[in-house]
């Protein structure tokens, strides 16, 4: 592994796991009102093409980071039709 893909990893990480206190504290309330039905909509849908980019190109630290961050914003977007 070189110091590119390393940069990739870290940087993956960190925008995946800014997500993990909104996951938390949607969950924790139940509420998901003030989230934007539409933002994570086209969120969502960027992310799915990133990580089918990944995978295409076989970049290892793009196809983790879009996983995990894809599993996230799925929950939020549940998150957001269940708790009306």
């Amino acid at each position: 592994m070189d110091w590119k893909e390393i940069i990739g990893i870290v940087a993956g990480c960190c925008t995946t796991i800014a997500f993990l206190p909104q996951v938390i504290k949607t969950w924790r309330t139940k509420s998901a009102r003030d989230l934007s039905l539409s933002m994570f909509l086209i969120f969502f849908t960027g992310v799915l093409l990133w990580l089918i980019y990944g995978i295409v190109v076989a970049d290892l630290p793009v196809i983790l980071a879009n996983s995990a961050t894809l599993f996230l914003a799925g929950i939020l977007l549940f998150f957001k039709v269940i708790y009306k």
